[in-house]
């Protein structure tokens, strides 16, 4: 159980691009990563405005001289103080991540970063070379990761209890954007600008996430081929999409798919994964994280809750506050900015841990790699694509 006892011999000096007042995901970021005292907030360049991004950040506690104008200041004048950064989180619109994780990565800093970590595979790479060259950590934002039911679920599949996998059954399918919410609301237009969002919307934004989690609980599954289609709904977002389906083919034979979509009216947020095997599945929906649906064939089906002593010992190694109460996102975060922690200290020792599994810099490769893919695939007329 997580208590709040220190994971790094010294809290990490962090500092944030974005995330400034009014942002959702900026406060989600804070609050995870200052809640075990794995990082201390010590500097940031918190909003393209100046004036009110230091406003902001002094409103943080963060002295004023650390509160700069921008993410280039910030790396010059914190790499000659001698309590100068040493992580930093991106958390501003997509079209920004090659360029800032690269910056960050020269100054010398491990990064966190929304994802998708950038556009194409070709620079994707690049980063994962150059994070490698300099033994630095880049840790990619799939939050839902982080939740106690996804290791649970992880440590059944590899104990055999579901028998062969056959079908990865995922989507991520809300309704918020059934309508053209973007004319009045600037943080959902820029999602759908290609200059800034990238060649995707929904698969990028939303698709990403669920195929995350399979990877976690299923991380010798390859992809071999794919197909997608992807439509536009709301006219005005073409030619980025608000709907898309992918099937996909595995190495070992198994089938998966992935529902992408934001105009499922009346849904509020349809984040499933289900993993169906020869002897029993699993379903796990992001709206009751607490809960993991286990069904044996020619059994009833079960309800594993969380913080429960039937769970294996990896999945209760999440756990913070015991069963029978609720966890949710935050949570879901702060176990995950632990993860990034510890991966980060063991590289100031160069002290590698393969023992320890978090979304990392080749998750963000894999993300953009899916993207990619899919694309291609529905750009040609939703046709079957060899994985590259």
């Amino acid at each position: 159980m997580i208590q709040g006892e220190k994971n790094v011999e010294q809290p990490i000096r962090w500092a944030m691009i974005g995330g400034g007042r009014g942002s959702q995901i900026g406060y989600i970021h804070r609050s995870s990563a200052l809640r075990d005292h794995n990082f201390e907030l010590v500097a940031g360049a918190f909003d393209i405005n100046p004036n009110r991004g230091k406003d902001f950040g002094v409103n943080l506690h963060v002295e004023p001289e650390r509160c700069y104008a921008g993410y280039k200041e910030m790396f010059e004048k914190e790499a000659k103080r001698e309590d100068g950064i040493q992580a930093v989180s991106i958390a501003t619109p997509n079209g920004t991540h090659y360029e800032m994780t690269k910056a960050a990565l020269y100054a010398g800093l491990h990064v966190i970063c929304e994802k998708p970590l950038c556009f194409t595979v070709k620079e994707a790479i690049e980063l994962e070379k150059l994070a490698k060259n300099k033994q630095l950590v880049v840790g990619i934002t799939y939050g839902y990761a982080g939740h106690q039911m996804i290791e649970q679920a992880r440590q059944m599949i590899e104990n055999g209890e579901l028998g062969d996998i056959c079908i990865v059954n995922m989507q991520f399918a809300h309704g918020f954007h059934s309508a053209p919410v973007e004319a009045a609301n600037a943080s959902t237009k820029w999602r759908v600008d290609p200059k800034m969002a990238g060649p995707s919307y929904v698969l990028g934004d939303l698709g990403t996430h669920p195929l995350y989690l399979s990877k976690v609980m299923l991380p010798n599954f390859k992809i071999k081929k794919l197909m997608c289609t992807r439509q536009s709904f709301v006219k005005s977002r073409a030619p980025l999409e608000d709907n898309a389906y992918t099937i996909m083919e595995y190495e070992n034979g198994a089938i998966g798919t992935v529902w992408s979509f934001c105009v499922n009216a009346g849904s509020m947020h349809g984040q499933k994964i289900r993993v169906i095997g020869s002897k029993a599945s699993i379903e796990w929906w992001d709206e009751h994280p607490n809960q993991l649906r286990y069904e044996v064939q020619g059994k009833p089906a079960m309800i594993l809750d969380r913080g429960m002593n039937y769970l294996y010992p990896e999945a209760l190694a999440d756990d913070r506050i015991g069963g029978g109460h609720p966890e949710g996102l935050f949570e879901a975060w702060s176990n995950l900015y632990t993860r990034f922690a510890k991966a980060i200290a063991a590289a100031e020792r160069r002290d590698w841990r393969e023992d320890l599994w978090y979304p990392g810099i080749e998750a963000g490769v894999e993300g953009v790699r899916w993207v990619e893919n899919c694309v291609r695939s529905a750009d040609n007329g939703a046709v079957w694509v060899e994985y590259q």
